[in-house]
């Protein structure tokens, strides 16, 4: 395999590995393949880098999610998608929408303004921040859609939906809410909420999404998430 590509796909758990080895198998995988290194050798810079295209499933196994929050697509400014969704690298400007889930998380559990924009620490208590694009190019917001990717993480969603138990869903605006229809609701929790982008004009605002996924985690005898960042 293509030493690039081997990258990115060397950066998976195990679990997931097995999970979804007939999607890295499939024909639609192998066009987005040729896809990605056709992107690469053109020179075109893309994010985030191919050792973070699966950050979300690397510190998330299969086994271990509890909790989904779906995004659309990357960050396409230099230096800040890192593979998990909303979530920005460590060291760089919290993005807008990122600014107002903290405004949720502290006013919802009183949890105060993070100033990192990295959230590593809740991938790895069992919350996957999944993109349903996992690359853009540099400064094109949306240019690596419709090539393969929503196939793949639309089939990871039916994986978590028809071999796990229990599992909360934060579907997010309306592109989030459109999965609800993968989701059985009477063996997992779906809740929904406006996005938390400024376009939605603060209706984000008072959804209580934290402090209601720990409730139900309670309520079915599980670890709530820690929501605070360092």
């Amino acid at each position: 395999m293509d030493a690039f590509l081997n990258t990115a796909l060397t950066n998976i758990d195990h679990s997931w590995k097995e999970v979804l080895r007939e999607e890295f198998a499939a024909p639609y995988f192998r066009e987005l393949q040729n896809f990605l290194k056709k992107e690469h050798y053109e020179g075109r810079e893309i994010f985030p880098p191919s050792d973070r295209w699966f950050a979300a499933f690397n510190l998330t196994p299969f086994d271990k999610v509890k909790v989904v929050i779906i995004g659309q697509d990357p960050y396409h400014g230099i230096g800040q998608a890192n593979g998990l969704c909303f979530s920005v690298a460590s060291g760089v400007r919290i993005p807008p929408s990122l600014a107002n889930i903290f405004k949720e998380l502290q006013s919802d559990l009183g949890i105060p303004l993070p100033s990192d924009g990295s959230l590593e620490s809740w991938a790895r208590q069992g919350v996957l921040l999944l993109n349903a694009t996992l690359t853009v190019r540099c400064g094109e917001a949306g240019s690596h859609q419709k090539r393969g990717w929503e196939k793949f993480t639309d089939a990871v969603i039916r994986k978590l939906n028809d071999n796990r138990e229990g599992i909360i869903f934060l579907l997010w605006g309306n592109f989030a809410k459109e999965k609800a229809g993968m989701i059985d609701s009477t063996r997992h929790h779906i809740l929904t909420a406006a996005h938390p982008s400024p376009l939605a004009r603060n209706a984000f605002s008072g959804c209580r999404h934290f402090s209601r996924t720990n409730n139900l985690l309670t309520a079915m005898h599980k670890t709530p998430v820690d929501w605070h960042l360092q």
